[in-house]
């Protein structure tokens, strides 16, 4: 498995920057209106990203746990693995 230093995609994507608290869940709790808004912002952001697919396949290789990738939440993320 290629780790994250031999994937050089994460350099041209469009969350690198002052947006980028967008993916995550802030670390207080938020009520699910904010949170629904927070993660339509992201998505919009990876809408228009140029190595979107490249990010979503990563997040799926590492079944990553947390966060908007490739434009998926991590429950959206779920749904495309294969059940173990």
């Amino acid at each position: 498995m290629l780790g994250i230093l031999h994937d050089t995609w994460h350099l041209k994507a469009a969350c690198r920057g002052p947006e980028s608290d967008l993916f995550f869940p802030p670390p207080i709790p938020e009520r699910r209106e904010e949170r629904e808004a927070r993660e339509e912002r992201a998505k919009a952001i990876c809408a228009r990203c140029a190595v979107r697919t490249e990010c979503l396949d990563f997040a799926l290789r590492v079944r990553e746990p947390h966060g908007i990738w490739g434009g998926l939440t991590e429950s959206e993320r779920r749904r495309l693995l294969p059940r173990t």
